[in-house]
This record gives structure tokens, C-alpha cells and sequence, in this order.
């Protein structure tokens, strides 16, 4: 029966050691801020009837004084990134308590006349001080060009691009999402992203620079089972 048991807690140790393993081990998983590349579907033009004629207007057909903003599926423009966000709170709390009770003995029995110069004082005192502050600042400044995906039912233009920059041995992904209004669209085909409605930014990078900048499997380890 001693060996059973032996065995068991043999058995347990090394079912916990493989879990606390594989905790360490895990990473935590990215945000996805982008989802991944959408199909464009391109809407089908109808059957092209042949009438003869020099002027198709079946085929890229633009009038001389159109606006040539993107507003069709397929089109692209070029996103502004210029963001920047400050926040900063600060917090203070300050509380203090004092009470003082006394109790005199005067009128005691004959036998315990002794006790009538004792008396009783009990005071007590509290005082808390507390104070916290946080900030951030972020910045994010950059140019990306995107296509369009869908024209919605209001005239917005649902948009997503993704850019690649491989340099020697990482690489960095910069992708972004939307919706524009396209009377924020400049005649260039640009807009700012502070114009850009639901605006979804990830930049992100791999490679042995981003490698480094992760905390190692054994430190996780220590800072997942530490009760500090």
C-alpha cells in the first residue's frame, strides 16, 4: 500500500511539473487588432452587347469631368497615420479619525474604596493617506495605402491594407482597417486616420530583435507561479 501511494505521489509531482511547464512555456497570445486579408469581389459587369459603335460605355467608360475619388470596389487610397494620444490620472485620498472615551469610578462600595481613585481612559487614532498617478503617451505617424472592400448602403467605403518591410533578418507588418466617408477624401486619395470611422492599426514585427524583447520561458515561469 506504501508504494501505491508512493508511486501516486510520484505520479502527481510529475503531472504538476509538466504543467507548470507548459504554463511557463506558453506565451501569451497577440491581440488581433486586423483580421486577415479579405477577397475583393469585384461586382460582374453584365454581357457586353456589340452595337457597332466606336464608344463602348461597357468598357472603363469615365466622363471627362468626373471626380476620380475612390468610390467604387478595387479602388485605393492612402491612409494619413497620425496619431497620437495622451492620457494622464491622478488620484489622492486623505482620511483621519481620533475618539477619546474616560470612565471615573466616585461611588463604590465601603469594602472597595480602594478601587475609587482608579479610572479608565481609552483612545484611539486612525489616519490614512493614499495617492496614485498614470500616464500615457503614444505616437504613431506613417503612410499606408488601401483597397477598397465594400461600398456599404450609405456610401462609405469599408477599407484594408497591409504593408510588408523585410529588413536583413526581421520583418514588420503594418495593417489597417476602416470605414471612410468619402467626402474626406482629398483629390489626392488621401485621408487622415483621425477621419477614419472604426480605424483598426497594428504594427507588429518578428525576427531575433522582437525575440529578444520577450521575456524568456523560465522568467513567465517564476512570475505565473509567484504569489507577489
Amino acid at each position: 500500500m506504501f508504494k501505491l501511494t508512493q508511486q501516486s505521489a510520484a505520479k502527481a509531482i510529475c503531472v504538476a511539473v509538466a504543467a507548470f511547464g507548459l504554463v511557463a512555456c506558453s506565451a501569451p497570445p497577440k491581440p488581433i487588432v486586423v483580421t486577415q486579408p479579405e477577397p475583393i469581389i469585384m461586382p460582374e459587369r453584365g454581357a457586353v452587347q456589340a452595337n457597332g459603335s466606336i464608344f463602348q460605355a461597357q468598357r472603363g467608360y469615365a466622363p471627362l469631368f468626373e471626380d476620380r475619388r475612390p468610390r467604387m470596389v478595387g479602388d485605393i487610397l492612402t491612409i494619413l497615420v497620425e496619431e497620437q494620444v495622451s492620457a494622464s490620472k491622478s488620484n489622492q485620498t486623505a482620511a483621519s479619525r481620533a475618539s477619546n472615551v474616560g470612565i471615573d469610578i466616585e461611588q463604590l462600595p465601603d469594602f472597595l474604596d480602594s478601587l475609587a481613585d482608579l479610572g479608565l481612559d481609552v483612545s484611539s487614532a486612525s489616519d490614512f493617506t493614499g495617492q496614485g498617478s498614470a500616464s500615457a503617451n503614444n505616437t504613431f505617424q506613417g503612410t499606408i495605402t488601401v483597397q477598397v472592400l465594400e461600398v456599404m448602403m450609405n456610401g462609405n467605403l469599408r477599407v484594408r491594407g497591409e504593408k510588408q518591410i523585410a529588413i536583413n533578418s526581421g520583418a514588420e507588418y503594418i495593417r489597417f482597417s476602416g470605414i471612410v466617408n468619402p467626402r474626406s477624401v482629398t483629390g489626392q486619395s488621401t485621408v487622415l486616420s483621425s477621419q477614419v470611422a472604426e480605424a483598426r492599426i497594428e504594427y507588429i514585427g518578428d525576427g531575433y530583435i522582437h525575440t529578444a524583447q520577450r521575456m524568456g520561458w523560465l522568467q513567465r515561469f517564476f512570475n505565473w507561479a509567484s504569489p507577489l
